[in-house]
């Protein structure tokens, strides 16, 4: 039985999959952090993006802390 194949990430997807890579485990102002300089994305923006993630299982969210971190 083969294994189901994840969804190919966007763009800007991938942009975060590469600081998450680079890195490893962050919030979600570490990575906008990143990407502010290097693509103008704002926080609601990667937030949005990172829960979107989430629901396709291309990252996981560590809940146990307030600030949730993003792998």
């Amino acid at each position: 039985m083969s294994k189901p194949e994840l969804p190919r990430p966007t763009d800007a997807e991938l942009a975060i999959l590469r600081v998450l890579w680079e890195r490893g485990p962050s919030i979600v102002r570490e990575v906008t952090d990143v990407l502010q300089e290097e693509r103008g994305t704002g926080y609601t923006t990667a937030l949005k993006l990172l829960q979107i993630m989430t629901e396709k299982g291309l990252v996981q969210r560590d809940e146990t802390s307030r600030a949730h971190a993003y792998e």
